[in-house]
């Protein structure tokens, strides 16, 4: 007699809880006992979910689009309370927890970015919106690849549209004030403003949002006018193709944005100089720092105005007088970065 059903069950052990990942789910590293593996498990309360019909949207959406830079899904099950999504365990954790440590430089940058833009494009030309691109939700692989992850707001395309009534506040594209249906320029829209945060600081877009205190009418205004994000935060390092596309990717118009992933990514593979330059920045100061031939170059822009160049190799410390000055201009500054960059 056939069935055409059949149950399993599987068995894991928890290990500890990694995060909350949204508002229906929390995240855990268990040991699979039939893998034999250390993994993680997305736990996602059913009774938070709309219908029996989102159980395993998100898991099904995964699936559908498998590529190397979208996080796999090695199966998915449930129990009465809740569904359970299993994913590979990253240890370099996430793109959010990598910009919290240290700045990137212009490489990772555009690394990173076309990396994430080909799994956006393959999930695109699977008629799916993400609704939630942000550092947080981009893991690393132990090569340091990026991975594009978290698909609980996905949602399927009709006619080139999704509905979608859930989001982040400090992250919507300037059509969320007029609400769905969205279409491809809503994801070109986080995705810039996430290429903004990697070039001006992880906390730069939170400390703007911030800012405004709770006044949503004034929020609401500065993201219509362009105006949030601030355009002028960009470090001197970054190139001024670089600043381009990320502009042109949070234009207010979402017809006045790049057309698809794959022409955003064309753009940025247009980017040159300054590519390894470490910025950091306090008290005071900007520094920036590059090792090329054993040797480290070391560029500081004080607040009093004044520049030291210098490059250290076996111990020994040189100045190059020419760009130490007791006031630069920003475009010597720039210039500078790409002559020695």
């Amino acid at each position: 007699m056939l069935k055409p059903h059949k149950r399993a069950e599987v068995e894991w052990h928890e290990i500890r809880e990694i995060g909350q990942e949204g508002k229906n789910s929390t995240a855990h590293v268990v040991e699979d006992v039939q893998l034999g593996a250390e993994i993680v498990m997305k736990k996602v309360e059913k009774a938070k979910l709309d219908s029996a019909d989102e159980y395993f949207s998100e898991a099904k959406a995964l699936y559908a689009t498998a590529h190397q830079n979208v996080v796999p899904v090695l199966y998915s099950c449930e129990d009465d309370d809740y569904v359970y999504i299993a994913l590979p365990l990253y240890e370099n954790g996430s793109l959010k927890a990598l910009m919290t440590a240290r700045n990137l430089t212009v490489r990772e940058i555009v690394r990173i970015s076309c990396q994430l833009l080909s799994g956006l494009h393959n999930i695109h030309s699977k008629g799916l919106i993400h609704f939630d691109i942000k550092p947080d939700n981009v893991l690393l692989s132990e090569r340091g690849e990026a991975l594009l992850s978290d698909f609980g707001l996905a949602k399927q395309m009709y006619s080139g549209e999704a509905w979608q009534d859930q989001f982040y506040m400090p992250i919507a594209p300037p059509e969320r004030v007029a609400g769905p249906p969205f279409n491809l320029q809503h994801d070109v829209y986080q995705f810039g403003l996430m290429l903004y945060r990697m070039c001006c600081g992880e906390d730069t877009v939170r400390n703007q949002f911030d800012a405004f205190g709770g006044d949503r009418a004034a929020f609401i205004a500065a993201l219509e006018n362009g105006t949030y994000p601030d355009r002028s935060m960009f470090p001197e390092h970054i190139p001024n193709r670089l600043k381009s596309v990320v502009i042109r990717c949070l234009k207010p118009n979402p017809n006045e944005r790049f057309g698809s992933a794959l022409a955003v990514a064309n753009d940025l593979a247009k980017v040159e100089h300054c590519f390894d330059w470490e910025f950091e920045a306090g008290a005071g100061l900007k520094k920036w720092s590059r090792t090329e031939n054993g040797a480290v170059k070391s560029f500081v822009v004080n607040g009093d105005g004044s520049t030291v160049f210098s490059t250290t190799k076996n111990g020994n410390t040189r100045r190059k007088t020419a760009h130490c000055k007791q006031t630069m201009t920003l475009t010597r500054i720039r210039g500078v970065l790409k002559d020695e960059g």
